[in-house]
């Protein structure tokens, strides 16, 4: 007979007997729980714990990212319910007991980086957990078998997840949350989290999308439109901001479509949120398509001149081609995507437009290609995301005829050559301008600033700058940033309302445990964070209530005793 922890479970709900709650019960009973930490021994702070058991939430997770800024954000979200919980978010892979793979299904090349992070886990006998749009697209897949899973929309139960796994367990969560009937935009976004950057705040306004782009597989794990409340993303921002954050990206796979299934629109969840912007502090959109913009373009007009709000879009092309966005699916013209920029540039100037372009897709003719070169010579974009074009499995246009790889390759370069040979921030030598100061470059010799337009200006690197915005006289330009010299007795902008967190706090937890989280105090915080909170229960959240204020209390008696 096989031993407990080699057993495999299709999903964690098969550990329940037929007399416990039901998920529904369940979920409904956390709602307003905050995972707390759990210190099963008391011990001095700093000090290791030394036991013989598997006893989770004692262990080291490193947590990897891979993709767009959404996946970011349920990265963060995870490795804050795993620290809430009591587990340590270290950065150095070969110290964790645990590695979580949040994967990224948009490109070949992502998902081989994905797959050699698991064999390398593997190699050094790692546990793993494996998350994201892959595992979720795909969960039968072979490298993936006998992998605990977290789908996309149960990020909310990584917890539950990774107990397991340490355990020896392999449980997968790949259901979609619904409520009435109705899919919902994924886990809540009161969650505690670790920002990967203690001063932006990355939201999800929406998950999923409502095109069916024949080269996507993203579709196939996020589904369709499912878009937050407005107060639910306003009260996030709030919370941000009273934990020191000045910036705030909001992100989806589509920023356009927000609210069309839920009978609102972006723009009306824009003003909404720019109400709770402190001066000083920005906001940026995300990506949107094009159709989904055009009728609201005189409405985006007025948002992207607001002062607080950064003059950038992310509109993708993809193909300057009718014929590739048709066999794409990508339900516009050439002639909508020029209309969007042309408006906007002609009543936002300066506006920063990013975009995509696909090399090679399947049917492109050389005359595709060099309509989609003549688009970037036109508008010299100076952002601009260069794809070759990878088939997808389970995609059509994985079907379709193949371009030959010497030529996606081949139309790769030449656009990269185009992209390369002009100089998008030449004319702006000598300028003032007022950035704000977010992070570290690169190679870690300046502090990286965005001005209004979003343009990346690198500035000294100088403690006091850092989160603040503050003015600069720009001397030097390269292809991707500016060079800008702090003008002497100006005006600092702190927009911070309160004071940040520090590098790998919890975020979105009561003070109490913010506070056992940052000094390594022990577990009698806990318990004092569980009576001190408010609480609303009822039915089956009752018991459960009653069983957390008898298991503080025990604790308390511990603590007590140990003392004495």
């Amino acid at each position: 007979m096989p031993a407990a922890c080699d057993s495999l479970l299709d999903d964690i709900e098969d550990m329940v007997t037929s007399h416990d709650p039901t998920p529904h019960e369940r979920q409904f009973a956390r709602r307003s729980i905050v995972p707390r930490p759990r210190k099963h021994q008391l011990q001095p702070a700093g000090e290791e714990l030394q036991t013989d058991s598997v006893i989770p939430g004692t262990q080291k997770v490193w947590v990897r990212t891979w993709g767009c800024s959404h996946n970011s954000s349920d990265g963060e979200y995870m490795a804050g319910q795993l620290a809430a919980s009591g587990y340590k978010i270290t950065e150095n892979p070969s110290d964790a007991d645990l590695w979580l793979l949040n994967s990224c299904t948009v490109k070949n090349p992502a998902e081989d980086h994905f797959r050699n992070s698991i064999k390398k886990a593997q190699e050094q006998n790692k546990k793993v957990v494996v998350a994201g749009c892959v595992p979720q697209a795909q969960p039968r897949t072979d490298y993936l078998k006998d992998l605990s899973i977290i789908g996309v929309q149960q990020i909310d139960r990584v917890v539950e997840v990774v107990d397991e796994a340490i355990k020896g367990h392999s449980v997968r969560l790949l259901g979609q949350k619904k409520e009435k009937g109705k899919r919902l935009g994924g886990a809540r976004l009161d969650l505690p989290k670790i920002r990967k950057n203690p001063l932006i705040e990355i939201i999800s306004v929406n998950t999923g999308c409502l095109n069916a782009c024949t080269y996507c597989k993203t579709k196939h794990a996020r589904g369709d439109l499912a878009s937050y409340p407005i107060e639910e993303l306003v009260e996030r921002a709030r919370q941000s901001f009273q934990e020191g954050i000045c910036e705030i990206w909001l992100t989806s796979e589509d920023t356009g479509a927000y609210g069309r299934d839920i009978g609102t629109d972006l723009p009306s969840l824009l003003w909404e949120l720019v109400k709770e912007i402190p001066e000083g502090a920005m906001l940026r959109l995300g990506m949107t398509n094009p159709p989904y913009i055009l009728e609201h373009l005189e409405e985006m007009v007025r948002i992207l001149q607001h002062p607080r709000v950064y003059g950038f879009l992310h509109v993708p092309v993809q193909s300057a081609s009718d014929s590739v966005l048709m066999d794409m699916k990508r339900e516009y013209c050439c002639a909508d995507f020029r209309r969007v920029i042309d408006f906007l540039q002609e009543r936002v100037p300066g506006i920063t437009i990013a975009t995509d372009i696909i090399c090679g897709f399947p049917g492109e003719t050389e005359e595709d290609f060099e309509q989609t070169m003549e688009l970037v010579r036109q508008y010299r974009f100076p952002s601009l995301f260069i794809n070759q074009f990878y088939p997808r499995p389970g995609t059509p246009a994985a079907k379709m005829e193949q371009v030959p790889a010497h030529v996606k390759k081949q139309r790769t370069k030449e656009l990269s050559a185009l992209f390369h040979s002009y100089k998008p921030y030449d004319h702006k030598i000598g300028e003032r301008q007022r950035v704000l100061v977010t992070e570290d470059s690169f190679d870690s010799q300046y502090y990286v600033a965005h001005n209004k337009f979003y343009e990346q200006v690198l500035v000294p690197k100088k403690p006091e700058f850092k989160g603040k915005m503050i003015e600069v006289d720009i001397y030097e330009a390269g292809k991707h940033y500016m060079k800008g010299r702090p003008v002497e007795d100006a005006r600092v902008f702190t927009p911070s309302i309160a004071q940040p967190l520090q590098k790998g706090q919890v975020s979105g937890l009561p003070q109490e445990l913010k506070a056992t989280h940052q000094n390594g105090a022990c577990a009698s915080v806990a318990s004092s964070a569980l009576v001190g909170r408010s609480w609303r229960f009822d039915g089956d959240g009752l018991k459960l209530l009653s069983l957390g204020l008898a298991l503080a209390a025990v604790i308390v008696a511990l603590v007590i005793d140990k003392l004495h």
